[in-house]
């Protein structure tokens, strides 16, 4: 009865099927991350050759990860009410040209607004490819490929800080930007050609403007006041108009974040469609992925961001050096996640793997936090490895099951509910990490402020020039520096950053604890779309004892079979 109601179910799609399916979407990603990663190494000269400083490059960052975080709930919407493979390729373009636009930047300003735009497009991608691998997997086997995603994000990762390095070192970095451009031509056409998504019933799309406004203002609130808070112009603290932590734009900012906050939640409450469902937030699997993934956020952006001006500013690493650097945490991220994926796949088990992702986390941002700029390189090799696997380990399976557990309905916005909460971690964690980082060296260069002045007394003729360079506030180019004044700046560059990793290990000892709660419920065999069809099928079945009455004055009742119950309870199980 259930199978006639719900409508012919189709074949199971075979390994052959999922992978061409699948190579739009990892060529998508790909795309993503290349544009991304091949930037990295070079941004300490880019904010170098457009005069900007310390806040500059935490912003050119934090605007791509600010609008990524505030346009993921918004395309994971959008992907429960309408077409998610034309939301995929309308990600790809917006990020792509975005991107390319960058390429052309004259001054911070500009490079911040395109990195911003650049964010919006990686939202969708973010999200939207979660939300296609659930509709075509079941969560069982999605492990497995998970483990492709992974090895793409290292291959990009690796890739992109080493031929940013490169074609920064021949070309400039200029052609960073358009370096995705042939990729993403090839990615839309692969997706057009070999992604096939199920239908979904026509709905009456409601987009929860208010909601988007609110939101915005609430995350850019806190953010800005982050990234310029404590940069006092005088220690009056009667001075209410500057940025002293307890200032009068102290107040506005954080009083406005908290306001927004609140009217956002308020609004949330009484949408009919709204960005982040609260009904969300009664299934403990969900509560607690947000939380985990907040740290997860922190540590693998954070990481990223600071890793490469580590390299460049306390090493006095080339950006090609640099790339190759950071090749060790690249490593630990590719080996767990590909190889976490599989042992999901076969064994059916996943908490144990992210107790010890976790647990990797904390080890870590600590042993990060302890880094000068002659450590070495041995140590801070194991030290980023640590880190990167355990990004492996929790960063996929975090959303893994939350889309288990999730009613089939809701899996856009509960899969880009965990992505948002993983991208405003990041974002204002690498905001905080910006500015602790910028205190911290003021600080340092005004307690060596003795060192610097006998160094540049050491230049001779060449003592102006570099006195000019460190009095314009834009961000250093270390490794052009004379060998005496360079010693002093890595070392200042050194502890600042390392101090700058210590802020990332409560985090990751909340997600720890987090994670350690997590309900360990057993992973289903049933995509979305199959799980989808039998809930309708379930419906059908519950509505029949309306019309019994009926049925049994003609005689024409019908004992439910035990293929029918068992697929029913198997349905109720995975729900």
């Amino acid at each position: 009865m259930s199978d006639s109601l719900a409508g012919p179910s189709k074949p199971r799609m075979t390994h052959r099927q999922v992978l061409e399916a699948l190579s739009g979407l990892l060529l998508g990603m790909f795309v993503s991350m290349l544009a991304s990663t091949v930037v990295s190494t070079s941004l300490p000269v880019i904010i170098h050759d457009l005069d900007g400083n310390q806040a500059a490059f935490t912003w050119v960052v934090t605007a791509t990860l600010l609008t990524t975080a505030i346009s993921t709930p918004i395309w994971g919407k959008l992907a429960d009410l309408t077409n998610r493979k034309v939301l995929y390729q309308l990600a790809i373009v917006i990020f792509v040209l975005a991107t390319a636009a960058a390429g052309f930047s004259t001054n911070p300003e500009m490079l911040i607004a395109f990195r911003a735009v650049q964010g919006i497009g990686a939202g969708g991608l973010a999200a939207l490819s979660q939300v296609l691998m659930a509709d075509i997997i079941s969560p069982r086997e999605r492990g497995r490929y998970m483990g492709l995603f992974g090895a793409i994000m290292a291959v990009a990762t690796i890739g992109g800080p080493l031929l940013g390095g490169v074609i920064t070192d021949a070309w400039g970095w200029r052609w960073n930007f358009f370096v995705a451009l042939p990729v993403a031509i090839v990615a839309l056409i692969l997706v057009q050609a070999t992604l096939h998504v199920p239908a979904r019933p026509k709905k009456k799309t409601s987009i929860d403007y208010v909601g988007i406004v609110l939101l915005s203002a609430a995350v850019s609130l806190l953010l800005i006041w982050v990234t310029n808070a404590g940069t006092a112009t005088t220690g009056d603290w009667s001075d209410l108009a500057n940025n002293d932590w307890w200032s009068l734009n102290t107040v506005l900012m954080v009083g406005g974040a908290l306001i927004a906050a609140i009217l956002f939640v308020i609004v949330e409450l009484r949408s009919k469609e709204p960005l982040i469902p609260p009904t969300l937030f009664r299934n403990s699997t969900f509560t607690l992925s947000v939380i985990a993934s907040i740290a997860t956020g922190i540590a693998m952006f954070g990481a990223s961001v600071f890793l490469s001006q580590y390299m460049q500013l306390a090493r006095g690493a080339t950006p090609t050096e640099a790339g190759l650097m950071t090749i060790p945490m690249i490593g630990g991220l590719l080996l767990s996640s590909i190889g976490v994926g599989a042992l999901v796949t076969k064994y059916g088990k996943w908490k144990p793997y992210l107790i010890v992702g976790s647990i990797l986390l904390v080890a870590g941002s600590y042993l990060l936090s302890t880094i000068h700029y002659d450590t070495d390189f041995f140590l801070v090799s194991v030290y980023m490895f640590l880190l990167g696997a355990g990004v492996g380990m929790t960063m996929q399976n975090l959303v893994l099951v939350v889309q288990n557990t999730t009613r089939p309905e809701e899996i856009g916005v509960a899969s880009s509910g965990v992505t948002f909460f993983r991208s405003l971690g990041g974002t204002i964690g690498v905001s905080v990490m910006g500015a602790a980082l910028s205190a911290k060296v003021i600080d340092l260069v005004a307690e060596r402020k003795d060192d610097i002045t006998a160094a540049l007394m050491s230049l001779g003729d060449k003592a102006q020039y570099w006195g000019e360079q460190l009095q314009s506030g834009s961000l250093p180019k270390v490794s052009a520096m004379p060998e005496a004044l360079r010693v002093v700046f890595e070392d200042i560059y050194g502890s600042g950053i390392s101090h700058s990793f210590l802020i990332a290990v409560p985090f990751a000892v909340i997600s720890l604890i987090a994670i350690v709660f997590l309900p360990n419920k057993s992973l289903t065999t049933m995509t979305t779309t199959e799980r989808m069809q039998a809930s309708e099928a379930d419906l059908a079945t519950v509505s029949v004892p309306e019309a019994m009455g009926t049925l049994t004055a003609t005689g024409s009742v019908r004992t439910m079979s035990g293929a029918d119950a068992g697929a029913r309870a198997d349905d109720a199980d995975a729900r």
